[in-house]
């Protein structure tokens, strides 16, 4: 394969046959004008190019994580799907790092696997209520969890 372009999107510059997951990596880390860092996690929970998550199973767990994950530090921005569904962007306030943030995420995934229901997972407070799999998203998380150990290496060997 040729040498790709430089992309502004960081995850594109990102060789994804190099990776294994899962894996917790930090994708970026800006500071604003007014001195304010943010700082963006990349949460794969399946590998790349050969696994992906369910769109059922995407959907809950997002849900589930921006619910739960705010319970444990109110620096959240954002938990976002990624589109390919391998796994999430978890945005937060603050200058952050992986060992200081895979206890939340760790704590956040118990909170899905002791969820009995899937928050907001209705036509009044979701777009699509009944696209939702609390076993799916707890299916995920044990996956995820279960790897533990393996978070902080990002790339296979």
């Amino acid at each position: 394969m040729t040498e790709q372009p430089r992309m502004n999107v960081e995850s594109f510059n990102l060789d994804h046959r190099t990776v294994a997951a899962p894996y917790l990596r930090i994708a970026d880390r800006k500071e604003l004008p007014g001195g304010d860092v943010l700082t963006k996690f990349d949460m794969r929970f399946t590998q790349p190019n050969a696994e992906h998550l369910e769109s059922e199973t995407v959907h809950s767990l997002e849900h589930l994580m921006a619910e739960h994950l705010r319970n444990h530090t109110r620096d959240v921005l954002d938990v976002s799907p990624m589109g390919c569904r391998t796994g999430f962007y978890v945005l937060l306030v603050g200058d952050h790092t992986v060992e200081d943030v895979a206890p939340l995420l760790a704590a956040t995934l118990e909170d899905v696997l002791a969820a009995t229901e899937v928050p907001a997972a209705n036509e009044v407070q979701c777009g699509w209520g009944a696209h939702h799999t609390l076993e799916g998203a707890q299916a995920a998380a044990r996956a995820f969890l279960a790897e533990r150990e393996q978070w902080g290496q990002v790339t296979a060997g």
